[in-house]
């Protein structure tokens, strides 16, 4: 999202590096993306998560539901423990969003860290592209062109909002603290290296499914045609 401006980017090259973290001290004058009355954003956006990950573990749940055989039976304890056991890191995933980051980036940052939660959002960049492959997989398509096209676009949207995302941070705020990327980890609080763990990994993991998928699709030999 928006950082803030400091007087080396408003035309001051003496003026001291200010820092990525903060959200509120862009000066009036500069308009446009790091004008301070797009901060609310920032901020507000995150009540779309709510409804958006509360709708999709509900949808997860049905189609386990459905895939039980019997669409006339009724929900029983068991197909929810059905669910959860499959789903265990999506689920999980979806808590630590709702229950975690929803907290910390309305109330808990404070005025801290626009930039950062921009970055955060840019990783659904992704999922239409996940979705389309999913959608396409139902009708069948796996054979087609745009099944493929899909395929290397959600590989590489992935891997640039998913994974790239995070080196990129802590490169970006180096950059205005004077500080290489790799003395990065060594100058934030030690609990920011943390959560970065945790939003990563389960991203390394999926985009590692991602890659054996694709290696499966290429590497398939053509079917043969009849006759």
């Amino acid at each position: 999202m928006t950082a803030t401006l400091t007087g080396r980017e408003a035309g001051d090259p003496s003026a001291p590096r200010g820092p990525l973290l903060s959200g509120s001290r862009c000066p009036p004058s500069h308009r446009g993306r790091n004008d301070p009355s797009w901060h609310w954003l920032a901020r507000e956006y995150v009540w779309f998560l709510i409804p958006y990950m509360i709708y999709d573990s509900y949808a997860m749940y049905l189609c386990e539901w459905y895939r039980t055989g019997d669409r006339s039976s009724k929900h029983t304890l068991t197909i929810f423990r059905n669910f959860l056991s499959k789903n265990r890191l999506m689920i999980t995933h979806h808590a630590v969003i709702l229950f975690v980051l929803v907290p910390v980036a309305q109330r808990l940052r404070g005025e801290l860290g626009d930039f950062f939660v921009g970055c955060i959002f840019t990783a659904e960049l992704s999922t239409p592209f996940v979705s389309l492959g999913r959608v396409l997989i139902q009708l069948k398509q796996q054979h087609t062109l745009l099944y493929k096209v899909n395929g290397i676009l959600t590989l590489t949207t992935f891997f640039l909002c998913r994974i790239l995302l995070f080196p990129f941070m802590y490169w970006s705020y180096g950059q205005q603290q004077g500080l290489s990327l790799l003395q990065v980890p060594f100058h934030i609080p030690f609990y920011c290296n943390v959560a970065n763990a945790f939003l990563i990994a389960p991203q390394i993991y999926w985009f590692s499914l991602l890659c054996k998928k694709a290696a499966r699709l290429f590497d398939a030999p053509p079917a043969k045609k009849d006759g």
